[in-house]
């Protein structure tokens, strides 16, 4: 996805501060005139939104699909510009659907109907809930209708519909196009892992998964594309985690198969570490910090981007390559953001989230 900052740079920002959920790519300039709010005042270039043709029909059962997105070349075509998917899980209606395709949890009503340069990329979609593995069924179902929708998709972003950009998107691309690795948190020696293994019962994960085997890490990553390959293909460590858990309170499937999956198959292929910026001060609920409207402002922005990573546990991280304490890749994207933070946002857009 390539995106100078203009008007659609704009509707993305707030696109990515709302709860929604979708896969979108984004490649070159055009003429179709986007409104902006007044309190953005700088002029903008107008864009050229070229209509995708609609892709073909795929299976809707899961197992097919998967099977069908497995087969997919592991590398993006030569020569070309690589695009970046973004994806997002929604669960409420989606004004900015024109501009998008969508993964919607079919249980919610969605109006105005999804419709625009993307009409018709509303992909197949199933309920999913917390403490249960259909948020990992959800994003492999993102995961291979990307990968089958466009073979220059190279690196795949999750994103959590609260999220904000910290960059601009050019500086976004350029960041993770440049990358021969994928970013995902990937932790050992987590407080509560051992709860979380035996969730589903206390030898429920072996034997393909011990507990040593075991991970814990952000559910928001960025997947190259061969990475993304193996998760839809993956059926063997699937088999445990698609088990339903016998306590609520200690299963986070998202945020462990992820993980675990990559550091089992391809440690050195990634950089232990997330690229969306999250508080936990003081947090024991299980959620991070949700910023008010009132605290947007340039400081929040720089001071966000000015934070490290946390890589992995610190220590001998990927030592054959690099020392995690050497190392500062820059936060991309922060959360969590209410809906009305979008005016501050919006105004401050142009002169400090898209100047890099």
């Amino acid at each position: 996805m390539l995106i100078s900052p203009t008007p659609l740079s704009l509707i993305c920002a707030l696109i990515l501060c709302m709860p929604l959920a979708v896969v979108f790519t984004v490649t070159s300039p055009t003429n179709i005139p986007l409104q902006i709010p007044k309190s953005s005042t700088k002029a903008h270039r107008k864009l050229n939104l070229t209509p995708l043709p609609p892709p073909a029909p795929l299976p809707l059962d899961d197992v097919s699909l998967l099977r069908i997105a497995a087969r997919v070349n592991s590398r993006p075509p030569r020569f070309k510009k690589p695009k970046i998917a973004f994806m997002f899980l929604t669960t409420t209606p989606l004004p900015f659907a024109p501009l998008i395709y969508v993964h919607a949890d079919p249980r919610f009503p969605y109006e105005p109907p999804f419709s625009g340069v993307f009409a018709g990329r509303v992909i197949h979609s199933k309920p999913a809930q917390r403490f249960t593995p259909t948020l990992i069924s959800a994003t492999r179902r993102l995961l291979a209708h990307a990968l089958l929708d466009d073979p220059r998709n190279s690196m795949f972003a999750l994103l959590t519909p609260s999220c904000i950009p910290l960059h601009s998107f050019n500086f976004t691309y350029r960041t993770l196009a440049a990358s021969k690795k994928s970013f995902i948190e990937i932790l050992d020696n987590e407080i509560g892992a051992y709860d979380r293994w035996a969730a589903r019962g206390p030898d429920a994960m072996l034997p393909h998964v011990s507990l040593e085997e075991f991970r814990i890490g952000s559910q928001f990553w960025v997947l190259k594309r061969k990475h993304a390959r193996l998760v839809v293909s993956d059926q063997r460590l699937w088999s445990k985690f698609k088990l339903p858990c016998e306590r609520w309170d200690t299963c986070y499937p998202e945020e462990n198969y992820f993980p675990t999956l990559l550091n089992m198959r391809d440690p050195d292929g990634c950089v232990p570490a997330t690229l969306t910026h999250v508080d936990w001060t003081g947090r024991v609920d299980g959620h991070p910090v949700t910023y008010n409207a009132s605290d947007v402002g340039p400081d929040l922005i720089w001071s966000l981007r000015e934070d490290r990573p946390r890589y992995g546990d610190e220590v001998n991280v990927n030592a054959t390559d690099w020392s995690g304490s050497e190392r500062h890749d820059p936060f991309l994207f922060a959360r969590k953001f209410p809906p009305d933070a979008i005016e501050p946002l919006m105004s401050m857009a142009s002169d400090v989230i898209f100047r890099d």
